[in-house]
């Protein structure tokens, strides 16, 4: 049995959940994005305790590398780092989008594009296929009318996450579809479960967060 501890601060709801393979044993939502630090370490304690299960018993932490909150990311990341330093444990690093495009794929029709709110007009975004391939990779885009016009004029598209409410009064093509539902931890179960058994593991030395970006740089478009 592959017990493995999952981990999402990098949206505006931090969660963690355990499982075991593709079966959710506990999910734990806060919503309170201020909260999230002190939130973390004492769900995921109240978690294995509740569920009978000690920190020992831990196959891998996986944890969504970002893109994302800037503060989210570091306080995910290094409570999983400091999990699997102690337990001696692999960690499992999944891109943010990746988990997101796992949550719409089962109402995707061809392409899924998760996006996450950023500031003002700007998001971040990566485009996969329904089976998670990944097509566009991740970055920092400001959205308009015609960002994802050549996209649209070959595929349809299912626009999720955060950052899909600045784009859709923008995007009226009848290729453009958009999702309300909503990822966290639970999404990354099923990725994290097929990442241990292929053994893709992250350096706990040099794993950082995903920030896409630096601060003063640009976006790129999808054009």
């Amino acid at each position: 049995m592959n017990l493995i501890l999952n981990i999402d601060t990098a949206l505006e709801s931090a969660s963690v959940c355990l499982a075991t393979g593709k079966e959710i044993i506990a999910l734990d939502i806060n919503k309170n994005q201020k909260d999230q630090a002190a939130w973390l370490h004492k769900a995921i304690n109240e978690m294995l305790i509740n569920n009978n299960f000690t920190p020992n018993q831990l196959s891998a932490v996986a944890v969504s590398i970002g893109p994302g909150s800037y503060t989210g990311l570091r306080v995910g990341l290094a409570a999983a780092k400091g999990l699997c330093f102690a337990l001696h444990i692999p960690l499992i690093a999944i891109s943010t989008l990746r988990m997101m495009a796992f949550a719409l794929k089962d109402e995707a029709v061809s392409l899924i594009c998760p996006l996450i709110d950023a500031r003002r007009m700007e998001v971040f975004v990566a485009v996969y296929d329904k089976s998670l391939l990944e097509k566009i990779s991740a970055h920092a885009l400001i959205v308009n009318g015609a960002s994802f016009d050549f996209l649209l004029s070959h595929d349809k598209i299912l626009f999720g996450g955060t950052g899909s409410n600045k784009l859709q009064p923008l995007i009226l093509h009848s290729n453009a579809c958009f999702s309300n539902t909503t990822s966290n931890a639970s999404h990354l179960a099923e990725l994290s479960q097929i990442c241990y058994i292929k053994k893709e593991f992250a350096d706990l030395a040099y794993i950082e967060p995903l920030y896409v970006k630096d601060f003063n740089s640009g976006p790129v478009s999808v054009n």
